[in-house]
């Protein structure tokens, strides 16, 4: 397995990238922007330069990343000569249904298709291919590059051939394979998104400040970061999307999202990449507490 299909350029998809062409394979990265290619290699240039500053690589090793690194606009020229697709898209289950049904169509017979998908279920991918054994999930934590979990998912239908060469795939990424069984959330988010809709739940209900919150569970819990923090930097958006696909696959209330990060992600408030969550990271409020003017 050389030849390896990265699909979508943002944070995830870049990081994607970044990590198989670092250990040698050739990766054709797609998106339908040019723009969100540029932007993606750009991105992985600038990860590379600080491991560069920090000597964890060389100079040499940055030019031949890079190097393994193409770029395509072209869904059905970026996957025709590849051993596995691994899907980066946007967490929406309408568009990576759409994408799983055309990779099945373009994608040679013997091609492995993952998705990155955090929690939208890999036997429903799957079912909407005529290669439900050869589909499985590959969840990376983000930053890719740096983080060494790979959460291995399983389909329904996924062989055990298939699941063990995606296990011995993601070593050789130097990474740290955790195979689990498909329900809504997996393990990693089954776990963590209920922790940080209580965190919400908790500012929300004004029992402490965002500060607060984030201080106790980093000093008391040994977390390396507080709940609120890691939503921004997941993303609200996605953190909602999250816990309505395991609301809708539970039917438990303890998974409804909170109030407060509806309204936030409504008023566009998402975090990191709008500039604006629970913190602000805008150059002149560095780290305020915004969230109070978003209550019902």
């Amino acid at each position: 397995m050389k030849n390896i299909a990265v699909i979508g350029a943002g944070t995830m998809g870049n990081g994607i990238a970044h990590t198989f062409a670092q250990f040698g394979f050739q990766v054709n990265l797609i998106d339908i922007s040019q723009d969100n290619l540029s932007k993606g290699i750009a991105t992985i240039t600038k990860n590379l330069d600080r491991m560069v500053a920090k000597e964890k690589i060389s100079e040499e090793d940055k030019k031949q990343t890079l190097k393994h690194i193409n770029t395509q606009t072209s869904l059905e020229e970026g996957v025709k000569n590849v051993d596995l697709v691994v899907e980066a898209a946007t967490e929406n289950e309408k568009i990576k249904l759409d994408i799983f049904r055309t990779l099945d169509k373009v994608c040679p017979e013997n091609t492995i298709l993952a998705s990155n998908t955090s929690s939208i279920s890999i036997t429903k991918i799957a079912s909407v291919t005529n290669r439900p054994k050869q589909v499985i999930g590959m969840h990376f934590m983000n930053p890719v590059p740096i983080m060494k979990l790979v959460e291995i998912i399983r389909g329904y239908n996924t062989t055990d051939e298939v699941t063990n060469t995606i296990m011995e795939l993601s070593k050789k990424l130097n990474k740290v394979p955790t195979e689990v069984n498909d329900y809504p959330g997996f393990v990693a988010n089954r776990i963590l998104m209920p922790m940080i809709n209580e965190a919400i739940e908790t500012l929300y209900n004004g029992v402490a400040g965002v500060a607060e919150i984030d201080t106790v569970m980093k000093l008391g819990m040994a977390h390396p970061m507080g709940p609120l923090q890691l939503a921004d930097f997941i993303g609200l958006d996605v953190c909602h999307s999250i816990l309505e696909v395991m609301y809708d696959g539970f039917k438990n209330p303890k998974y409804a999202p909170c109030p407060l990060l509806v309204n936030m992600v409504r008023a566009g408030k998402l975090g990191v990449k709008s500039g604006e969550g629970f913190y602000d990271y805008s150059t002149s409020r560095k780290a305020e507490h915004i969230s109070a003017q978003f209550k019902a």
